[in-house]
């Protein structure tokens, strides 16, 4: 009975608390990108040298996206002309890094943790966009065209301040609709592990004491398609089992960077080395980053 009453009162304290800070930091963010137009930010990620890896990177953890609005965007910023580095960057940094992510990381795990996460993460995409520029990835991009042609900046767009706050609303609504049923499959099996889990279990096979937990962690993440509003509540449930903060760090980059749809999807736009090479950036960040928060914390 006691385990079933804190499994119970860890859902819905978790549930409430992540879906206060879901909605009110999407709204933040979409009323932000209202006032930025798509041309300024192609401009901004179209600056030479490591400053356009810089902007798409953080055009990537600005925007709350989920693959189905990563790919016509990768699109649109190739058409536009937009540095091939500035480009991956961006690419790599729209599954592992936005606002939500983070928040769910500063109430779960502490500022700390979510500090030290953004800047691991970042640096990986900044520096692996680089990498796979100055390697000649570009002439791996298939020869797509975008068909329809670009959206229009600001179409339709409301002058009035409450206007534009209600439309930030309704859109971080319909995002939270569309992630709501994985945050709570990833609060509901945290619950149960949080309640029922046997901590010895978890310290024998994933403790901190075994150094292969990290790479493996990563690795499981691929076949299982975990968002990062799944993950990061089984995670911090296997943290509090005695898992290492390393180990759940990396089933969370490895299960929201290398999912199999999106790895699908940008296989429609990318020839397979660079999606290979793209998958091995977002594994060493998983696995580098979870040995350094072993490390840290």
């Amino acid at each position: 009975m006691n385990s079933l009453t804190s499994t119970i009162k860890y859902f819905i304290v978790i549930t409430a608390e992540l879906t206060v800070l879901f909605l009110g930091i999407s709204t933040i963010v979409a009323l932000i990108l209202m006032y930025i137009s798509q041309e300024k930010i192609k401009n901004w990620m179209s600056g030479k040298g490591i400053w356009g890896n810089f902007i798409g990177a953080f055009i990537g953890a600005l925007t709350p996206f989920c693959a189905c609005s990563t790919i016509p965007l990768t699109l649109g910023f190739l058409e536009a002309g937009v540095t091939f580095g500035a480009v991956i960057s961006f690419v790599i940094a729209s599954p592992l890094l936005n606002p939500i992510i983070l928040t769910m990381l500063v109430a779960l795990m502490g500022w700390k943790a979510s500090v030290i996460y953004f800047i691991i993460v970042f640096g990986g995409t900044v520096i692996f966009g680089v990498i796979l520029e100055k390697a000649g990835g570009s002439k791996l991009v298939k020869g797509v065209r975008i068909k329809g042609g670009e959206q229009k900046d600001n179409e339709e767009m409301p002058k009035a301040f409450k206007s534009k706050l209600r439309l930030s609303f309704i859109k971080a609504w319909g995002d939270f609709r569309g992630v709501l049923i994985y945050l709570l499959v990833g609060v509901g099996i945290g619950s149960i592990i949080y309640g029922y889990l046997p901590q010895d279990f978890v310290l024998k096979i994933a403790g901190p004491d075994n150094p292969f937990t990290i790479p493996i962690a990563a690795l499981i993440g691929i076949p299982l398609y975990i968002r990062a509003e799944t993950a990061i509540p089984i995670g911090v449930a296997l943290m509090q089992k005695g898992m290492s903060i390393g180990a759940v760090i990396a089933l969370i980059i490895g299960g929201a960077g290398m999912a199999i749809p999106e790895m699908s999807m940008l296989a429609g736009i990318f020839k397979k080395k660079l999606v290979a090479a793209i998958i091995m950036a977002i594994f060493l960040t998983a696995v580098i980053g979870g040995y350094i928060f072993n490390m840290i914390l």
